[in-house]
């Protein structure tokens, strides 16, 4: 299977999106499929100091020489596929990495007033099995929405008429949040609870349409008799399903032995980029994007016809049905067609968006060159020594001193290298000293990049006049590297140049392309510190108002923050994300905060 490739040198070229990556030795084999929420964070953090700790890693990395890698729509559609590709191609290094336990399956009991649950044992002497899953993120999310949409018992008590006749049982937690009617103490009917698993078991079975109809009807129904709490209960449950259904499309059992071709091209060239996605049992087990170079006779439905054919040919795909984003004709015993809406439409999306990045970053490779020009006007300007190709600015935020913090971005040939930002937490001046605070940062910085003998910019820029110019030229000095790179301040109001050791600023015209880029890098220092100091304030307005919580204590504390991020995040969460992140007792904590306006 063949996704677009880079050298593991490159890994930086990789698109922040969801995806699929491979690790390739030297030989082109596959020892190695991972999943990404953002691909190049993910690939990138496999080559930094810490993960090469790990000896396992270290082996992988040295034998990677090739990585190949595919988008996707969701992080969901990402799992979905990487579990495919390892069943298909088993590299060693996620064999040597992973348990040997068996994939997990769902069972319902067959006791009274049945349970689901998920388990890697299978005894059908205790209920129905449905599975096996290969994921079990896919799996959980199926339980939920069951769970989500019906009050299914989560205890294991015994409840035989005679038990519940003897009131052996008391509801719990999940009776009083709601998540179950209280079969234990006889308050819900075997028969309603029993439709309840029926519907459960037609989702497991895949038959989602089918309980979404009924809902429909049921809804439609309660809101003809009035009954319009009862009509949103069924609005709200069919408005889950709906969203379950769209969560991924790399799976549809519907759709199988399909191919999926798309095109696209360039105005200014003769190319066309391709991208071929095969379809086998609702999964993707191929995916590889081409360009194609057009002749002068030739027309682009002619090599896209031709490509077609190559394709195919190469990966012996003889499927009977074929998708496409532009007419093809001449095939026989093959039906093709171009879909304009539903799950096909979908993954011809998909194959698009795929052919589209392939065809930006050939550009991009073909066509990338530092913006010498606008650098050049730049060393005139500011009257370097040589071409500012490597820039680094600086920035600090704080609110009357509190949760101060600090930025540096990163410019490259003209551009922004995000990979190359860093965040500063102040930490040696305390209330609000911007001078000392910019002193604190830049001397961290190149005190880092003298202690590792790493390379120091061409251009060092501060936001700020002469004060925070002059505390950074001090921690310089302190570093014993002053005069070595050249560096400058920027005040805001007259878009001021200051230079140190010199009371006087320099005016570069309003019009100047060097003025800019200069603009530019202070505004996204401003905007980088920015959102940190906001990031930051709002963990701490959370961590407050947790302290007074009892039974919260500062490991909670932190798990909360890390997963809502802010009180309103929290206050919104449903019942079953907060139970399953810290528990009944500790949510129940949460919950009566939340009642009684302490939180």
């Amino acid at each position: 299977m063949q996704f677009q490739r880079y050298s593991n040198e490159e890994y930086l070229k990789l698109p922040h999106k969801p995806g699929i990556y491979k690790f390739l030795d030297q030989t082109e084999t596959i020892i190695y499929v991972g999943k990404a929420k953002d691909l190049r964070k993910r690939v990138a953090s496999y080559f930094t100091k810490k993960n090469l700790d790990n000896r396992k890693t270290q082996r992988l990395v040295s034998e990677i020489k090739q990585i190949e890698f595919v988008l996707v729509s969701s992080e969901f559609d990402a799992l979905l596929l990487e579990n495919n590709l390892i069943k298909e191609n088993q590299p060693r290094y996620n064999i040597l990495l992973k348990d040997d336990k068996s994939f997990p399956s769902i069972c319902i009991t067959n006791e009274r007033f049945p349970r689901i649950y998920s388990t890697r044992k299978i005894d059908h002497k205790k209920g129905e099995y449905f599975g096996p899953y290969t994921s079990v993120k896919a799996m959980n999310g199926v339980i939920d929405l069951i769970r989500k949409l019906h009050k299914i018992r989560t205890c294991k008590y015994n409840l035989s008429e005679e038990n519940v006749r003897k009131k052996k049982f008391k509801v719990c937690l999940e009776y009083h949040i709601g998540n179950c009617l209280g079969p234990c103490e006889g308050l819900q009917k075997e028969e309603d609870y029993q439709k309840d698993i029926d519907e459960a078991k037609k989702i497991l079975k895949g038959k989602i349409g089918v309980v979404g109809k009924s809902y429909k009807e049921k809804m439609q129904k309660a809101s003809s008799n009035l009954k319009f709490e009862l009509a949103q209960n069924f609005k709200e449950k069919l408005d889950l399903l709906e969203k379950f259904q769209i969560k991924t499309l790399i799976v549809n059992q519907k759709i199988t032995n399909t191919d999926v071709f798309t095109m696209t091209h360039s105005a200014k060239d003769k190319s066309l980029f391709i991208n071929y996605m095969r379809i086998e049992n609702g999964s993707i087990v191929n995916s590889e994007t081409i360009e194609a170079k057009k002749k002068l006779d030739e027309t682009n439905s002619e090599v896209f016809r031709f490509s077609i054919f190559d394709l195919r040919k190469k990966y012996k795909s003889e499927n009977p049905f074929i998708l496409t984003n532009e007419k093809v004709e001449g095939w026989e015993n093959v039906e093709i067609t171009v879909p304009q809406i539903g799950d096909k439409k979908k993954l011809i999306d998909l194959s698009y968006k795929n052919a589209l990045y392939y065809q930006k970053e050939k550009l991009t490779r073909t066509n990338i060159q530092p913006n010498h020009e606008i650098l050049k006007n730049l060393k005139e300007d500011l009257r370097l020594q040589s071409l500012p190709v490597h820039i680094e600015c600086f920035d600090n935020s704080n609110i009357q001193g509190t949760n101060p913090v600090a930025s540096m971005v990163c410019f490259k040939n003209g551009k922004p290298s995000k990979s190359d930002y860093r965040k500063f937490n102040i930490k040696t001046v305390v209330g609000p000293d911007d001078f000392a605070s910019m002193k604190e940062i830049v001397g961290r910085r190149y005190g880092h990049l003298k202690r590792e003998n790493m390379p120091y910019p061409n251009l060092i820029v501060i936001d700020g006049g002469k004060g925070q110019l002059s505390a950074a030229c001090e921690a310089l000095k302190e570093l014993k590297i002053y005069g070595q790179i050249p560096i400058i301040g920027i005040a805001k109001k007259l878009e001021e140049i200051y230079f140190p050791e010199d009371s006087i600023p320099i005016y570069i015209s309003k019009k100047s392309t060097s003025l800019k880029l200069i603009q530019q890098l202070r505004d996204e220092a401003h905007r980088f510190a920015i959102t940190f100091h906001r990031q930051k304030r709002s963990k701490q307005s959370i961590t407050s108002a947790l302290d007074g919580i009892t039974g919260i204590g500062p490991k909670t504390r932190d798990e909360l923050m890390r997963e809502f991020g802010s009180i309103e995040r929290l206050k919104q969460s449903s019942e079953n994300d907060l139970v399953n992140l810290i528990g009944k007792t500790r949510a129940f904590q949460i919950f009566e905060a939340i009642k009684k306006g302490d939180l």
